[in-house]
C-alpha cells in the first residue's frame, strides 16, 4: 500500500510538473491574481484601520460655519506617535487639513509636522475663516517648545493668511476683527467623532468644542491674558531646550556665554546677547 500512495503521489506531482511546463503563463498570472488579491485585501485594512485611529492616523471630513454663516467641507488627516504599532499615543506627530476656496475652486493645503527642535506636530487647529475667498488659518501652539519656538504669542495664536499661492504668518492684529467663532474640532479623540458621519456637521463640532470651558477655546481672544502656562524656553541648536533661568541668572554677560559653552549650546542660539545689555559685554 504504501509503495501505491508514493507511486500516486509521485503521479500527482509529475502531473503539476507537466501542466506548468505546458502552461507556464497560465500558472504565472494565477499567481499574480492571488498576490494582487492578497495587497488589495492588506490596503483595505489598513484604510480601515487608519480612520479609526487603530494605527495612530485618522481622515475625516468637516463642515465648517464662517463668521458670514456659508459653510464649506474641509479634509483633516492625522497622525500620532508610534504609528506602526497598536499602541495609542496622545502626541500628534503630523497633521493636514485641506479644502477647495469658495469663488475659484483652487485647492489648498495646510501642512504641520515636526520642525527644528520639535519632534511633534507644531500647532493645534482652531478656527478657518475666509474673507474676499482670502483664507485665515487660526491656531494654537501645540505644547511649550513650539509656543517658545513661535516667539511666546499672548494671545497664544499663531495666525496664518493664504496669500500668493503660500500660507504667511501674520500678527493677530492684521486678522479681522469679524471672525470670531472657533469652528474646527479641537478634539479628535472624542469617541463620538470617529464613530459618527463620515462628515461632521458644524452643529456636532460646535458640541464637540463646548467641552471645553477656558474662553481661549468657545471663541477667539483678542487680548493679551494673564497666565499662558509655559515657562521660557531656549533652544540649544542641537535638539533640546533649557529654561532661561540657565543664563538671565548670571551676574554678567560673560557669565552668561560661559554657561552657554558649558551646556554645549551652538552659540548662534545662545541669548546672553538679548539678556545682557551692550554696557555690559567685554570687548
Amino acid at each position: 500500500m504504501q509503495g501505491q500512495d508514493g507511486h500516486a503521489g509521485g503521479g500527482f506531482i509529475s502531473s503539476l510538473k507537466g501542466f506548468y511546463l505546458q502552461n507556464p503563463r497560465a500558472i504565472r498570472r494565477i499567481g499574480f491574481v492571488i498576490l494582487l488579491i492578497l495587497f488589495l485585501t492588506w490596503l483595505t485594512c489598513i484604510n480601515m484601520c487608519g480612520y479609526l485611529g487603530i494605527l495612530g492616523h485618522a481622515t475625516w471630513k468637516e463642515e465648517v460655519l464662517l463668521h458670514d454663516g456659508s459653510k464649506i467641507v474641509v479634509k483633516r488627516w492625522q497622525k500620532r506617535m508610534n504609528v506602526y504599532t497598536l499602541e495609542k499615543s496622545a502626541l500628534l506627530k503630523e497633521q493636514s487639513l485641506s479644502f477647495k476656496r469658495p469663488k475659484t475652486g483652487e485647492k489648498i493645503v495646510w501642512n504641520d509636522g515636526p520642525t527644528e527642535g520639535i519632534r511633534t506636530a507644531n500647532f493645534k487647529l482652531i478656527a478657518l475663516h475666509i474673507k474676499n475667498d482670502t483664507p485665515y488659518l487660526i491656531t494654537q501652539n501645540y505644547g511649550c517648545f513650539s509656543y517658545n519656538r513661535w516667539g511666546r504669542p499672548n494671545p497664544p495664536y499663531v495666525i496664518f493668511k493664504y496669500e500668493d499661492k503660500k500660507w504667511k504668518r501674520i500678527p493677530l492684529e492684521e486678522l479681522p476683527p469679524e471672525f470670531e467663532n472657533v469652528n474646527l474640532v479641537m478634539s479628535i479623540d472624542a469617541e463620538e467623532i470617529l464613530a459618527g458621519p463620515s462628515l461632521i456637521p458644524a452643529e456636532m463640532v460646535k458640541k464637540s468644542n463646548d467641552r471645553f470651558h477656558r474662553p481661549l477655546f468657545r471663541a477667539i481672544v483678542r487680548a493679551p491674558m494673564e497666565f499662558v502656562g509655559c515657562e521660557e524656553l531656549v533652544y540649544d541648536g542641537r535638539g533640546g531646550w533649557c529654561g532661561i533661568d540657565y543664563f538671565s541668572t548670571k551676574s554678567s554677560y560673560e557669565a552668561c556665554v560661559t554657561e552657554c559653552k558649558k551646556v554645549l549650546f551652538d552659540m548662534q542660539y545662545c541669548p546672553c546677547d538679548r539678556l545682557f545689555e551692550d554696557n555690559n559685554k567685554v570687548e
